[in-house]
């Protein structure tokens, strides 16, 4: 069949044979694609997060309270979470690799653009805009890596990545607040773009040809389902539900935590000045040793542990914010950084283990709700802070992590897919499914019967 379209003058794309299994760890591939991947992070999550190094900053110059000012990021997030559906589909429509491409190249030159924006409403449009383009990245990230690395080490490759995010988020505030400090808030957040448009070349000239996916139009008829079909298959299942709790609930959290901790040292009894206070966010150092070595633990003894201790950890780490000592307020947000970011990993790569059909929607989803609570939390967080101070928002913090563990003890016990060598596309609650899953491409002879293997 590619033959007869190279003949007709369509570009062949390739096909992945059935004993495709996914880059071996160590292959220079597998290597290539981890890179890859954790430029992309660093690309993508530098400038979404950026402005909040400034926000105190941003705040004077607008004349606005601390929950407006922090809007600037909110937009962003929303629009990702806005973005993350349509992504997914036009991911499984021109391929995984490409639509990442498409995403971070936009996203660059808006990051460009955006920080001049002439008024408070044109900036939260531009910042909503560039939200859309961003999440074009982490909605198939997660997908286009559990089709390209073999099941038993997915979980390590998404550490690997979510690491990179980490870095992105680190780096991106680590710029823009001295920045900003020395010259305005804007210079500061563009020079991050600048950084970011680099970061996205790189990933661009990196990241191998896909070889576990098909996009859709080249794919065997009948073997497919509809959109709205595979985004109901992952809101049906009870599993994954508690995964996407997770993302709400804990991110919701983790960006109050990052958007209000630097007003608190900035005023009494701290009085730190700006420059101090956008170096904690060298915290974000501890996500990206956890992120990693969540990824690896979850490899040897299971997800759902590794995911309970880390939101152990991330409680914990709030719970020291609440010191008026700074070493135990700073000592607080490097374990609740570790924390959080160590749950996020675990849970990310086991929504794309646990996803039976639809793949790249049930990683969008994931995101859908990472944002969400982002943007919900993150907001809310601020009314919380104006209202009652630091310990308003620390409480809250600690109640959405505490629920979010309770979720996951009760609602993910049992099996945990795509460790340890095994596949979850050979797993389905339904076995009617079994042989639509668009995450993984096509093989060229369409399955027996209901019963058959995923295609």
């Amino acid at each position: 069949m590619s033959d007869e379209r190279a003949a007709n003058g369509r570009a062949a794309h390739p096909r992945p044979t059935p004993a495709w299994r996914g880059h071996e760890k160590g292959s220079p591939a597998y290597r290539r694609l981890l890179v890859a991947l954790f430029f992309a992070g660093i690309a993508t999550f530098a400038q979404l997060y950026s402005p909040q190094a400034a926000l105190p900053e941003i705040a004077t110059d607008l004349r606005v309270g601390a929950a407006s000012a922090a809007l600037v990021v909110s937009a962003s997030t929303i629009g990702l979470a806005v973005g993350v559906i349509p992504w997914s589909v036009v991911a499984d429509r021109i391929g995984r690799l490409r639509s990442m491409s498409i995403a971070v190249i936009a996203a660059s030159a808006l990051g460009l653009l955006v920080p001049f924006a002439p008024t408070f409403e044109v900036l939260l449009a531009g910042r909503f805009l560039e939200g859309v383009m961003v999440g074009g990245v982490p909605s198939i990230a997660i997908a286009y890596l559990s089709e390209e690395v073999i099941a038993g080490h997915a979980a390590r490759a998404a550490g690997t990545y979510v690491a990179g995010t980490t870095i992105g988020g680190l780096l991106g505030r680590l710029v823009a607040g001295p920045v900003a400090e020395l010259t305005t808030w804007r210079i500061g957040v563009f020079t991050v773009a600048v950084l970011c448009t680099v970061a996205a070349v790189v990933f661009i000239r990196l990241a191998p040809q896909p070889q576990g996916f098909v996009p859709r139009r080249d794919r065997m008829p009948g073997t497919d389902l509809p959109l709205a079909k595979r985004l109901a298959v992952n809101l049906r299942s009870p599993r994954q539900l508690v995964l996407y709790a997770q993302a709400f609930l804990l991110m919701g959290g983790f960006v109050a935590l990052y958007n209000y901790l630097g007003f608190r040292l900035a005023a009494s009894p701290f009085w730190l000045p700006p420059a101090l206070v956008s170096l904690v966010f060298i915290a974000y150092l501890a996500g990206t040793w956890s992120s990693a070595q969540a990824g690896a633990l979850a490899s040897r003894i299971g997800r759902r542990p590794v995911l309970l201790c880390s939101i152990a950890l991330m409680i914990a780490g709030v719970a020291l914010t609440l010191s008026s000592l700074l070493v135990l307020v700073l000592t607080g947000l490097v374990v609740a950084t570790a924390g959080f970011f160590g749950a996020h990993s675990t849970a990310s790569g086991w929504t794309a283990a646990e996803a039976t059909v639809g793949r790249a929607q049930a990683s969008s989803l994931y995101n859908l709700f990472y944002y969400a609570g982002s943007s919900l939390f993150g907001w809310l967080g601020g009314l919380f802070f104006d209202a009652a101070g630091w310990s308003a928002t620390a409480s809250l913090i600690g109640v959405l992590a505490l629920v979010a563990a309770a979720l996951a003890a009760a609602g993910l016990r049992g099996a945990d897919p795509g460790l340890r060598g095994a596949d979850p596309g050979l797993r389905s609650a339904d076995p009617g499914l079994r042989s639509a899953d668009p995450g993984r491409g096509a093989h060229a002879t369409p399955p027996a019967g209901p019963t058959a293997d995923r295609s």
